[in-house]
């Protein structure tokens, strides 16, 4: 069962930065995941709300707001170029686009990549948003899809075989043993998001479940 870093380790680290992304990997994760979205002036960063409070409480739309003011107010923010940079691929990075972002600058800064010598399986591409995941999917073919879904499995389905792909990442309160073993025997590889409890992901394994996201890695450190 692979062990995914959500927003690096959210649990032990401030949520979607270096550190965040370091601290996973301290705990030996298989992947790490991380959520982008795209400022005014079309600096992808990570960041999982579409809006960013700053320190007197106010909310700046990322969408709306340029990335130097975005930085002078979170100064751990990160862009993708920079953990590219600065995280490397010692494992395989979990990029989650966020529903309503242009995958444009995205897709631009995978393919700068790919050209200079990485592979599309230092990649996973997921998101809970249909036509995101299918301009990811026309744009970078060769690069895993993974069907992000909050409860049902029929729509998880159909979405993955638009993409072409048999990985699901289901919320973990609408799972249980029955679907996961159902769709194992279907060919599908189950995630579970988001699981803390290393007791029920054993369980769940036994039935089949491939994956889980967990804000504490350290929990399931082999």
């Amino acid at each position: 069962m692979k062990i995914i870093g959500h927003r690096g380790a959210r649990g032990l680290a401030p949520e979607n930065t270096i550190a965040s992304l370091k601290k996973g990997l301290e705990h030996h994760v298989d992947m790490l995941e991380f959520d982008l979205r795209v400022t005014q002036d079309g600096i992808v960063i990570l960041h999982h709300d579409p809006d960013l409070t700053d320190p007197n409480g106010k909310q700046q739309l990322i969408s709306e707001t340029s990335y130097s003011t975005l930085k002078n107010h979170k100064k751990d923010l990160a862009t993708f170029e920079e953990v590219l940079d600065e995280i490397g691929h010692p494992v395989t990075l979990y990029v989650e686009v966020k529903p309503g972002e242009p995958t444009a600058p995205i897709i631009k800064i995978i393919k700068s990549r790919l050209k200079d010598g990485w592979k599309p399986e230092h990649f996973r591409l997921a998101s809970f948003s249909q036509p995101i995941l299918l301009e990811l999917h026309d744009a970078l073919p060769d690069i895993t899809k993974t069907v992000l879904e909050k409860w049902s499995g029929v729509r998880a389905v159909y979405r993955a075989k638009q993409v072409e792909s048999n990985h699901l990442l289901m919320n973990q309160r609408w799972l249980w043993w029955g679907f996961i073993a159902q769709m194992t025997r279907r060919g599908y590889k189950i995630g579970a998001y988001t699981v803390n409890n290393p007791a029920q992901a054993k369980r769940w394994q036994r039935y089949g479940l491939r994956a889980i996201v967990t804000d504490y890695p350290d929990r399931f450190e082999k």
